[in-house]
């Protein structure tokens, strides 16, 4: 790989680039920061897709486009006169220190688990840190996300099952919950319980290690390749999926399902198909789930 001064010279030119793009290229010059906001989610979500192919070659491509944006509003501070690129920096050397005691300090911390913990406290302790334990929860994150981010700070101010096994009680609780206002024609009863269901769901994701989105992308990745095997299939055969009954395309679904599924995906399959089966549930009584 390259070596400090090869990387130092190579962020340098890039800095310099930029630099000439925004005094001479007419669109990077007319950026602000609320007209990069949609591109920087877009290229965000782009990497993510990279990372989950494992695709060497496009999330060096795709981190390189994070990068052009985090430079690009370091930029546009400059401008303004409120930071550049070298205050993002140390603002972040200076947090990545205070946030280590156990590396640049005397602390202890022999765990990940630990680690974390300690990082929590240490946020809540710092001048501009979080005053409450949710409050660095941010309220655009995705809701899953956002519910794996505030279980997990929950935990590490000691809020948590005593064995993850417990879990499952409240779980069977809210699905009970659920189809009680399922039953009884309440939309929005249904609707609130139906999120007590999910969450509870990504809480047992998180005791049991599990990262609910990953599994979830994973999931869809599966769901495509099955669908899109079925057309396939159908087209083939010199048939359209319309004219198909549900028993000829669940018997081709079946069939590959039992040639590529492992037992993970298995379960994971199973516990998006339940999810699934409500929303089924709900539709067939005339109700419909919208998140908002």
């Amino acid at each position: 790989m390259h070596t400090r001064k090869e990387q130092m010279e190579a962020f340098g030119r890039f800095l310099d680039i930029l630099d000439e793009l925004r005094e001479k290229c007419p669109w990077d010059r007319k950026q602000t920061n609320e007209s990069l906001r949609p591109n920087t989610i877009e290229e965000t979500y782009e990497l993510c897709d990279a990372l989950m192919k494992d695709d060497k070659k496009d999330i060096c491509k795709e981190l390189g486009d994070v990068l052009l944006h985090v430079a690009f509003y370091a930029k546009i501070g400059s401008e303004t006169g409120d930071f550049d690129i070298k205050d993002v920096c140390d603002c972040l050397c200076e947090k990545l220190i205070s946030r280590h005691p156990h590396v640049f300090g005397e602390v202890k911390a022999e765990t990940a688990e630990k680690v974390t913990e300690n990082w929590e406290q240490l946020k809540m302790k710092e001048k501009d840190g979080n005053k409450m334990v949710l409050s660095g929860v941010p309220s655009a994150l995705p809701s899953l996300i956002k519910a794996y981010r505030i279980q997990d700070k929950a935990r590490n101010v000691g809020f948590d099952w005593e064995e993850r096994s417990q879990v499952w009680t409240k779980v069977k609780e809210e699905i009970g919950e659920f189809e009680a206002e399922v039953e009884n024609m309440d939309k929005e009863k249904a609707e609130a319980e139906f999120g007590d269901v999910m969450f509870s769901l990504i809480n047992a994701a998180r005791l049991y290690k599990i990262n609910p989105d990953n599994a979830l992308e994973l999931t869809n990745q599966k769901f495509i390749r099955r669908f899109n095997y079925l057309e396939e299939h159908t087209i083939k055969q010199g048939k359209n999926l319309k004219d198909m009954t549900l028993e000829e395309m669940d018997a081709i679904w079946m069939r590959l399902k039992r040639k590529k599924n492992s037992r993970v995906g298995i379960v994971f399959y199973d516990v998006c198909y339940f999810c699934l089966a409500c929303f089924s549930v709900l539709i067939n009584k005339g109700y419909c789930i919208y998140s908002r």
